[in-house]
């Protein structure tokens, strides 16, 4: 949802949108109920989002394909509104369910310094290197995500590793570890 707040958002502050402030309005109704809910078991949540959130989104959408019909082809209104209309099933897929976040933004934080990064590593010598970078950088997120400090979790794990039972090696996982 954040990313078709940022549409709207842009375009009203461009040209000071009233359609775009519209939009915002409604989307911010969708993130109030989101913070009255923070706190709840993802049940409670679901039931707060399918008593609230769901005519809050319905209502929208329609405004949405409704404005659509009057502004025209091709303008930066048409744009924002499509933007959302086009994936309109993917940004309500939270209501859905109650362990669901409202958007992907911490998620998206937590890859950024790889996105950010990523021509720095088109040179890691080979395909090979590649992956086992990679595979390094999702462990450390993992961990991150987690709650384990990287180095921490990294210096125990391969401490550990070569010592480690086969069929234990799940243990190390980032979402499994405990530190000895």
């Amino acid at each position: 949802m954040a990313h078709a707040c940022r549409k709207f958002f842009d375009l009203h502050m461009a040209n000071k949108s009233q359609l775009a402030e519209q939009a915002l309005h409604s989307i911010g109704g969708l993130y109030e109920v989101e913070r009255h809910a923070k706190e709840m078991s993802d049940e409670d949540r679901w039931r707060r989002r399918q008593e609230t959130a769901v005519p809050i989104a319905e209502k929208l959408h329609e405004w949405m394909l409704a404005q659509r019909e009057l502004v025209p082809e091709g303008s930066a209104t048409a744009k924002a509104l499509d933007y959302s209309l086009k994936r309109w099933v993917a940004l309500t897929r939270y209501l859905e369910d109650g362990a669901v976040p409202i958007d992907n933004n911490q998620i998206e934080n937590l890859i950024r310094p790889w996105a950010l990064g990523r021509s720095n590593w088109l040179f890691a010598g080979s395909l090979r290197s590649g992956k086992r970078a990679a595979a390094i950088m999702s462990l450390i997120q993992s961990a991150r995500i987690n709650g384990h400090d990287p180095y921490a979790y990294l210096k125990d794990v391969l401490t550990r590793l070569p010592t480690q039972r086969a069929s234990e090696i799940d243990q190390l996982l980032p979402h499994q570890w405990m530190p000895v």
